[in-house]
C-alpha cells in the first residue's frame, strides 16, 4: 500500500464518525448552555488561528508525517474524554484538542501526498488524487451522519462515541504507516531561523498575483458554503418541514460535492483553473440568490445546487497553488493558505451576521449572493489576463 492509500484509508476512518452528528444533543444531555456552546466554538476558532502558521512550520522542519501522527492521536483523545464528559471544561478541552488537530494536519497533508506523488514523477496527478480524497471525506460523513442519527435513536447517545473513538483508531494506525518522503536536505535542517519560513511565505504570496487570485475566489466560495452548512437547518425550519427529512437533506448537502472532487482533475487538463472556478463561484451566486430573495422549497434544492457547484473548488485551488510552490516550505504556505480562509470566513461572517439579523436567514444567503456576484466582476476580467505559468 503506497503513501496515497493510506492516508486515504486514515482519512476515511477519521471522517467515519457520527459523534459529532448528534454533538448538540450530547450536550444538552449534560446540561451544557447555548452560552457555552458558542464560548467552545469561539476556543476552537482561536486555538486554529494561533496554530495554523506554527503547525505548517513544524511540519517542513520536522516532517509531514509526525503532525497527522500527531493529530490523529488527539482525535483518539478528543473521543476518549468525551465519553467520561461531565462538565464545560471536560468539552473546552475536547475542543481545544480538535483545534490542535486540525491546524496540524491541514498543511501537512497536502504537502506529504503532493510530495509523495513528487517522489514519483506523478505531481501533475495532485489534483486528481486530491479530489478523491476530499470525495471519501464526504462520502464516510454522509455513511456517518445517516448511521449517526439512526444509532442515536436506538441506543445510549455513548455508543456514537464509543464508534468514533474506534474509527479514530484506525484512522492512527493508517497515519502510523504513513512513510516521510523524501525531501532535500535543507527541508530538515532544524537551523533555519523560524522568521524564514514566515518571510519566504510572505514573500511568495506579494510576488505571485495569480496565486492570490485563484485562492481569493476559493476562499469565498468555500465560506459561502460554510454557511449553507451551518445554517440550512435553521432555512428548512422556516418552511415546516417535516424533522425526518433534515437526515437526508444533510447527507444530499455533503453527497453533491463528490462529483466536483471527482471531476476536478479533468475540468482542469481541458479547461485549466479559472474558467471552472469562475463557473463555480457563479452558480454559487445563483443558488444562493434564489435561497435568498425567492425563499422557499425552491430555495431549500437551490442550497443543493450550490453545494454541487462548489464540489470541484478545492481540489483545484490547492492544486494550483502547490504547483507553484518551490522549496522545503510547501507546509508552512499551505497553512498560511488556511489561515487566510478563516480570515475570509469570518470577515463574510459578520456582513451574513448582520444581514441575518435584519432580514432573517434570508437576508444572510442574499447578502452571500450580492458578495459573490460582485466578486465575480471582478474575477472575469482578472481571470482573463491570467497567465497560468
Amino acid at each position: 500500500m503506497n503513501n496515497v492509500w493510506k492516508l486515504y484509508a486514515a482519512r476515511f476512518f477519521q471522517s467515519l464518525i457520527p459523534a459529532y452528528v448528534i454533538e448538540r444533543l450530547f450536550w444538552e444531555a449534560r446540561g451544557m448552555t447555548i452560552q457555552q456552546v458558542v464560548y467552545t466554538e469561539i476556543l476552537y476558532a482561536a486555538t486554529i488561528v494561533l496554530l495554523e502558521v506554527p503547525t505548517g512550520i513544524l511540519a517542513d522542519r520536522y516532517g509531514r508525517k509526525k503532525l497527522i501522527v500527531l493529530a490523529a492521536a488527539l482525535g483518539c483523545l478528543e473521543f476518549l474524554i468525551l465519553i467520561y464528559a461531565q462538565t464545560f471544561w471536560h468539552f473546552a478541552t475536547v475542543v481545544v484538542l480538535a483545534g490542535v488537530a486540525a491546524a496540524a494536519s491541514s498543511g501537512a497533508e497536502n504537502a506529504l501526498l503532493y510530495d509523495s506523488l513528487r517522489r514519483h514523477g506523478q505531481e501533475a496527478l495532485f489534483e486528481r488524487k486530491l479530489g478523491r480524497l476530499y470525495a471519501l471525506d464526504f462520502g464516510a460523513a454522509v455513511l456517518a451522519a445517516l448511521s449517526g442519527g439512526w444509532l442515536a435513536g436506538r441506543y445510549e447517545l455513548e455508543l456514537n462515541y464509543w464508534l468514533s473513538l474506534l474509527g479514530a483508531a484506525a484512522g492512527l494506525g493508517f497515519a502510523l504507516l504513513l512513510v516521510e518522503p523524501s525531501a532535500p536536505a535543507e527541508a530538515r535542517d532544524e537551523t533555519i531561523p523560524i522568521r524564514r519560513y514566515v518571510a519566504e511565505s510572505l514573500r511568495f504570496f506579494r510576488s505571485r498575483s495569480d496565486v492570490r487570485l485563484i485562492l481569493a475566489a476559493a476562499m469565498l466560495t468555500g465560506a459561502a458554503i460554510d454557511f449553507v452548512d451551518e445554517f440550512w437547518q435553521l432555512y428548512l425550519d422556516r418552511f415546516d418541514v417535516p424533522l425526518a427529512w433534515f437526515g437526508p437533506f444533510s447527507a444530499a448537502l455533503l453527497a453533491l460535492r463528490m462529483p466536483g472532487g471527482l471531476l476536478a482533475d479533468a475540468m482542469r487538463r481541458r479547461f485549466r483553473y479559472a474558467s471552472p472556478l469562475a463557473v463555480s463561484l457563479a452558480a454559487v451566486a445563483v443558488c444562493l440568490g434564489v435561497a435568498g430573495f425567492a425563499p422557499g422549497l425552491g430555495g431549500a434544492a437551490a442550497l443543493l445546487g450550490a453545494c454541487l457547484a462548489a464540489g470541484l473548488v478545492e481540489p483545484l485551488s490547492a492544486g494550483y497553488l502547490h504547483h507553484r510552490i518551490e522549496g522545503p516550505m510547501r507546509a508552512t504556505i499551505d497553512s498560511f493558505r488556511s489561515l487566510a480562509d478563516n480570515g475570509v470566513a469570518t470577515a463574510i461572517g459578520l456582513g451574513f451576521g448582520w444581514s441575518a439579523a435584519r432580514w432573517d436567514v434570508f437576508g444572510g444567503y442574499g447578502f452571500l449572493a450580492v458578495v459573490c456576484a460582485a466578486f465575480l466582476l471582478y474575477f472575469l476580467p482578472a481571470a482573463g489576463r491570467l497567465k497560468e505559468r
